[in-house]
């Protein structure tokens, strides 16, 4: 390993030349072949992490910094805020790359995906790795379309902190607040940057009280805007009573200077800045670290990552003010004592290395070829190779630790969600541990063991999808199997009765970039039928059922007798409330409860009036008979037409997703788009006032607004935009579901 090092750093300066225009790998080998590090350029890269300019450091410190200098940080924000502009200046300033990357240019390092160029917005979140001041950055870059707010999800899990950028002339919009609830709930400490300072309409004042008024956060203003709009040329940084100036014929930004804020040269400024710094003196550098990790306030920062400008103090003040991975109480970390635990938070396929996994590793280390242990698949794999992600291009490492994201290349069994351990007898050892804490504390410790997954969200649209012909059928399912491992929002299942692939989706746009994705990467032309909205279904009343299967099958006798209730549940539930009379035998329920549960679950995957699925039902068992020898299949079956006999019987109620809807409309055309609203069974909530505009907030079933963005863009000239969301399922009027089930009657394929 110390030769290994010394060769490192000889041909650092090798290493850290190569550009785009060589597009090579270069590798430098020594006595420990295993020991090897592959760089990849696909764009002008200017560095690895750590090599900027003749700083030469040992392979361990480039590769593992001190915990306390790693930053884990996503960006997050509304769709069009400047999330990518804004990850691409930073890339830029840290040296990472050597051009600024445009996201109508199609040349983002983070937007890598084919899709994400030709549309101008993230699709998949994409992980950097780069270096500041000293501190190691791994950073996120996430969707702000609702489309795939699970890969905003399933990213902000493994992060310490969050940079959530807004729009200065919008402030909060609908996925600002989408988003801010997702940082809620994982407890993720953020900064605030005010984008688009430079933006006609922008206003400093009314983005932060939006931040106070919707969000229910307190600001600190650490900074605020020289002019607005058009005179927006830089900003004052109120803790050190500075001004930070931007060189006007500056093309890349990188020249400006800080000027000391003197009464004597600029009284106004100098007073405001005063006022506003009054109000931070007991909350300076350290203070607003510790009011920022402890979620109480929310520092503010402002700028134009499009023009240029307060990127480079926004850099400084995620390593200030955002908290490193020791600084974060993660309980769990407790039971494993510094052995390896990490957690799978994202699959990708390449075509060469196979599937690609992202990891937080919480603690312990990773090393390529080391056996890992899956706790939630209880299967134990070997990691192959270990990478250190810069978009799509990536570095091999000999090692990883705690703090760090990594990839790993080499496990087929791990899935988006997983706990990885470094062997199952340490995953034994921690459950032992945590037993003993909970008996101690009298709670249920154990049930920590396994790290937080994320929640999959229901689709709430689906289609079928064929293939060009029969013989591509398993081409086809083979793709649909990558895709749904790399994306868990993604639904794929057979019509029992059509036979077809239906696929559900979470959005028109989420099912539209699944097809072009299926044609482009896996080389399949597929057809998809219209697009149709998943509805669900439920009981109103209480009924009850019997059944009896009785089957000769060979010299084995089958037979089951059983008796049930169906009735609603009193508070919502997605999947069936399986409960068991007194009447039920513990000896026959133990040997048969898989059996029957999983008829029960079958029967409720498609409801009598649409083939929809079932919610907000309790299944009582009241009556078990089972003959010797009877399989558990036959048992499942039987449990199974037993179910949808009691819920035929039943009165029933069609259930449609209501969607969250947000307008952004100027007044000019507020009453056309409140009357296509009417038409549409939308109820209005609230019309707000949004600097010139108006925005109407607004239930509307999604069968209503599929389609909704061209009628939008008719009525209003295309000056509108619009964000939606799912809200919840409600009951259908008797009206409008004799007019659906009029409309679907005949139809082969349910949902």
């Amino acid at each position: 390993m110390l030769a290994y090092l010394r060769i490192f750093a000889v041909n650092h300066q090798k290493i850290s030349s190569l550009h785009i225009n060589n597009m090579c790998c270069c590798k430098r080998r020594a006595s420990l072949k295993k020991s090897e590090l592959h760089v990849l350029f696909g764009r002008n890269y200017s560095s690895l992490p750590g090599l900027i300019g003749n700083d030469i450091k040992s392979l361990h410190s480039v590769i593992n910094p001190p915990i306390a200098k790693i930053r884990n940080i996503g960006i997050m924000a509304h769709i069009d805020a400047g999330k990518t502009t804004t990850t691409e200046r930073i890339l830029y300033y840290s040296g990472y790359t050597r051009s600024l990357g445009d996201v109508d240019d199609g040349d983002t390092v983070t937007d890598f995906m084919a899709q994400e160029r030709e549309r101008g917005i993230t699709i998949q979140s994409a992980a950097v790795t780069f270096d500041w001041k000293g501190y190691r950055i791994n950073l996120i870059d996430t969707p702000g379309h609702v489309d795939f707010t699970l890969e905003v999800e399933r990213c902000l899990r493994v992060l310490d902190g969050a940079v959530t950028v807004f729009d200065a002339s919008a402030g909060v919009e609908a996925q600002t607040l989408t988003v801010w609830r997702q940082a809620d709930k994982h407890k993720i400490p953020r900064i605030c940057f005010l984008n688009k300072m430079d933006k006609t309409g922008a206003s400093f004042n009314y983005a932060v009280e939006s931040i106070k008024e919707k969000l229910k956060a307190k600001p600190l203003l650490l900074q605020f805007p020289i002019g607005e709009a058009k005179t927006f040329k830089g900003v004052v940084d109120i803790v050190n009573k500075e001004k930070l100036l931007w060189n006007s014929n500056s093309d890349d930004g990188k020249d400006f200077e800080r000027k000391p804020l003197l009464e004597t040269s600029d009284t106004e400024l100098f007073k405001k800045t005063i006022e506003a710094r009054n109000t931070l003196i007991e909350q300076l550098q350290t203070a607003i670290h510790r009011v920022t990790v402890a979620q109480v306030a929310v520092p503010v920062l402002c700028g134009s990552a499009l023009k240029n400008k307060g990127v480079q103090p926004l850099l400084d003040a995620i390593t200030m003010y955002l908290p490193s991975p020791e600084e974060r109480n993660y309980e769990f970390l407790q039971w494993y004592k510094g052995d390896l635990c990490a957690l799978a938070f994202k699959v990708l396929h390449d075509k060469q290395r196979g599937p690609v996994v992202f990891m937080r590793i919480y603690s312990g280390m990773l090393k390529p070829q080391l056996a890992i242990h899956n706790i939630n698949g209880n299967c134990t794999e070997r990691i192959s190779r270990l990478l250190l992600p810069f978009a799509d291009q990536h570095v091999e490492i000999p090692s990883l630790t705690a703090g760090n994201i990594a990839l790993t290349v080499g496990l087929k069994q791990t899935a988006t969600g997983d706990t990885i351990v470094s062997s199952k007898s340490s995953a034994l050892a921690a459950a032992r541990q945590a037993k003993r804490e909970g008996e101690k504390k009298h709670n249920r410790e154990a049930d920590r063991l396994l790290l937080a997954g994320v929640e999959i969200p229901e689709p709430v649209f689906f289609c079928t999808i064929e293939p060009p012909s029969v013989a591509k059928q398993p081409d086809l399912d083979r793709a649909l199997k990558c895709l749904q491992r790399e994306d868990p929002s993604l639904k794929v299942r057979l019509d029992p009765d059509s036979g077809q692939t239906i696929l559900c989706g979470m959005g028109e746009l989420h099912i539209e970039i699944i097809h072009d994705r299926i044609k482009r990467e896996y080389g399949l032309e597929t057809y998809l039928g219209p697009l149709q909205v998943a509805y669900r279904e439920t009981i109103l009343n209480s009924v009850r059922a019997t059944d009896t299967l009785d089957r000769i099958l060979g010299d084995k006798r089958h037979l089951v007798t059983i008796e049930l209730e169906a009735r609603p549940t009193e508070k919502p539930s997605v999947v069936p409330v399986i409960e068991y009379g007194e009447s039920v035998s513990e000896d026959l329920l133990k040997a048969s409860q898989e059996a029957i549960e999983n008829g029960i679950h079958s029967a409720c995957l498609q409801g009598p009036l649409l083939g929809s699925p079932i919610q907000d039902v309790v299944i009582t068992l009241h009556l078990l008979v089972i003959h010797p020898g009877t399989s558990t299949t036959m048992i499942s079956a039987c449990v199974s037409r037993c179910v949808q006999k009691a819920l035929k019987k039943a009165d029933k109620q069609v259930l449609e997703p209501l969607m969250n809807l947000e307008v952004t409309v100027i007044r000019e055309y507020l009453s056309p788009v409140l009357a296509d609203l009417a038409q549409r069974r939308g109820n209005i909530q609230e019309i707000q006032t949004r600097q010139d505009n108006k925005v109407v907030i607004a239930f509307v079933p999604l069968a209503e607004i599929m389609g909704y963005s061209t009628v939008l863009r008719t009525l209003t000239s295309g000056s509108a935009t619009f964000a939606i969301e799912l809200s919840t399922y409600q009951a259908m009027s008797p009206q409008d579901q004799r007019i659906l089930l009029t409309r679907r009657n005949g139809s082969s394929m349910f949902l």
